[in-house]
């Protein structure tokens, strides 16, 4: 009898022993998925300082934000490109900013622009053109991102106002870099002009 409940509680103790012993590897494997976590949540604070302030902001997984920098890139330099005033330095100003977040192919739109006198046609009618981008279709699924862009130019003569149908489209590229002219770090290939049409006239 003596034996047999020396045997029963050897086996309570082993059966603990286990349990404690499985409680306390989760409890381990709990801690170093909270360690690596916390880690990581760390990594995504930035301090900034402002004025004399440390300030707090939150760093962002770029993929995240990937069609909101896409779309900002793509309007920002239609809106160099298509922006034209009748004046040869501002035209040259915009241009340049336009080319650091385009290839080749904006570059080649440009001097055909240039070549057939449309600028200085502008210049010499003193015509001015605003762009208005009103929306960007953008395609994720394969890389280099494409996209199609549609806006409305508006041209302001001392005659009066007209409007255009514009529709480009081209593909976007991720570069390694990010600087003070391209500060989304993308650059648009294989850029073409699909639609530029006279809507109306007031």
């Amino acid at each position: 009898m003596q034996l047999k409940n020396i045997d029963t509680a050897f086996k309570h103790v082993k059966a603990l022993s286990v349990g404690f012993m499985v409680v306390n590897f989760l409890c381990m494997v709990f801690c170093i998925y909270q360690s690596y976590h916390m880690v990581e949540l760390s990594q995504e604070r930035v301090y900034v300082l402002h004025n004399g302030k440390v300030l707090e902001a939150l760093a962002a997984d770029r993929r995240a934000n990937l069609p909101v920098e896409l779309r900002d890139h793509i309007r920002t330099f239609h809106g160099y490109f298509f922006s034209v005033s009748p004046d040869d330095g501002a035209i040259k100003r915009d241009m340049d900013k336009a080319l650091y977040l385009a290839d080749e192919s904006a570059k080649k739109e440009y001097d055909n622009l240039r070549e057939s006198g449309f600028y200085n046609r502008m210049i010499a009618a003193n015509i001015s053109q605003e762009i208005q981008v009103d929306s960007i279709h953008l395609t994720l699924d394969n890389y280099p991102y494409k996209f199609t862009c549609f806006a409305t130019e508006k041209l302001v003569r001392s005659s009066g106002i007209s409007y255009r149908k514009l529709v480009t489209t081209g593909e976007v590229r991720t570069l390694e870099d990010r600087s003070d002219e391209n500060p989304h770090g993308f650059l648009i290939q294989k850029w073409q002009t699909l639609e530029n049409r006279d809507l109306v006239t007031k």
